[in-house]
């Protein structure tokens, strides 16, 4: 229990900096939207070009590399408090480390003259840096178990630098490398704390029992995704139909471990079928991968590839700030209406933007259209409702 002094300290924190998840879940969440936003705008001709980069590895980088990395950092970094019963990192350390992610966004919108070599390595810089805090509480009681995240933020940088490679000369593969690898380990990542979080969730909050873990389900949930992005992070030469046949076992693998956790009976509960709703993406953008690379004349990767990325990555990060921005600031849990319609709208651009554009590509501009303005409606709601419970103290009272 904390005493009155450790309270004390706590006051002359800015409620902002008081624990990981305040700063980057709102920051990230004004990221998701400003940049969609801006990105929609310069493709309709709207806005002028202002970054000094190629516009589709801007847009590409800083969703996968800026807005996810904060989410990720913001979650991992309150939970590890949880985990090991660690004060989390706050303060001043909270503030560098949160400095660190915004001047590499700032850098990467702006031209001040500076090499790109400088700013891939602030941007990386802000991932091990994530993984190091992280780290410390972990190895300190020695809990192995969550230290798996630990290289999968070192993965993610790795990915990050190889996706810096064709700014620095190098050939223009490695931008696709790099992203898709990316998009690939944070699929993993979602697809490791979704088994652990949304079956409990769904267990507590409908009080159903929850259905023993059948590990052969698990292995091949998340094998199959490391093993895509080792094929993507490579580059290497494989046969597309081995490749498909990995995607399609992923896609079964996690459609039936969805199931098991009795996603039909949470259309009562907001904050239970949000994480349903988005989770389901992870098979849907499996499946529509492996057609893809069996058939590639007919169909894009890249279309499948955004069922992951906003779907399962988009939508599972909106329902975790909600659920996680209320319990840790001393809140009961729930989502009023216009939360509950921000689940809807990013369900929906997930939907239009990969299996609408998979299956109709001669629609693509339309869909594209309301796909990002859906998004950027839910993550502005997001923003709208909880900017004022992020900057405020607990109402409890309580340190956090």
């Amino acid at each position: 229990m904390l005493q009155i002094t450790d309270l004390q300290q706590e006051q002359k924190i800015a409620p902002l900096l008081r624990l990981g998840f305040r700063p980057f879940f709102l920051f990230g969440a004004v990221l998701a939207f400003t940049t969609v936003l801006y990105w929609a705008g310069f493709l309709q001709g709207h806005v002028s070009w202002i970054p000094s980069v190629n516009p589709i590895w801007w847009h590409g980088h800083e969703m996968l590399f800026g807005f996810l990395p904060a989410i990720i950092a913001g979650f991992l970094l309150t939970a590890v408090q949880n985990w090991t019963g660690i004060p989390g990192i706050r303060a001043g350390k909270l503030g560098a480390l949160f400095a660190l992610w915004v001047t590499a966004r700032v850098l990467l919108f702006t031209d001040l003259g500076i090499s790109m070599f400088a700013i891939m390595i602030i941007d990386v810089g802000f991932l091990l840096a994530s993984a190091a805090v992280l780290a410390q509480p972990v190895l300190k009681i020695k809990q192995y178990r969550n230290l798996v995240f630990v290289p999968l933020l070192t993965l993610m940088a790795v990915a990050n630098v190889v996706s810096y490679l064709p700014l620095l000369g190098l050939d223009a593969k490695f931008q696709q490398q790099g992203f898709y690898g990316m998009a690939m380990l944070v699929t993993m990542l979602v697809s490791l704390l979704g088994g652990r979080v949304v079956p409990f969730f769904t267990a507590n909050g409908t009080g159903n029992s929850r259905l023993p873990v059948i590990m052969l389900l698990e292995v091949l949930s998340v094998v199959s995704v490391f093993t895509l992005f080792l094929y993507f992070i490579s580059g290497v030469s494989l046969p597309p139909e081995f490749i498909a046949a990995v995607c399609f076992v992923g896609a079964i693998a996690q459609s039936l471990r969805w199931l098991r956790w009795r996603p039909f009976t949470t259309g009562q509960v907001p904050l239970l079928w949000s994480l349903h709703s988005s989770y389901v993406f992870i098979p849907i953008g499996l499946a529509l991968m492996g057609i893809a690379l069996l058939f590639p004349e007919r169909f894009v990767l890249g279309h499948a590839l955004h069922a992951l990325t906003v779907g399962a990555m988009g939508g599972m990060i909106l329902a975790m700030m909600a659920r996680v921005s209320l319990g840790h600031t001393g809140r009961q849990l729930g989502a009023g209406g216009l939360m509950q319609g921000a689940f809807v709208l990013v369900v929906l651009a997930a939907s239009l933007r990969s299996v609408g554009m998979f299956f109709w590509p001669q629609y693509s501009d339309v869909l594209l259209q309301a796909a990002s303005l859906f998004w950027c409606l839910s993550f502005a709601a997001y923003v709208y409702i909880y900017w004022p419970i992020l900057s405020a103290p607990r109402v409890d009272g309580k340190p956090g």
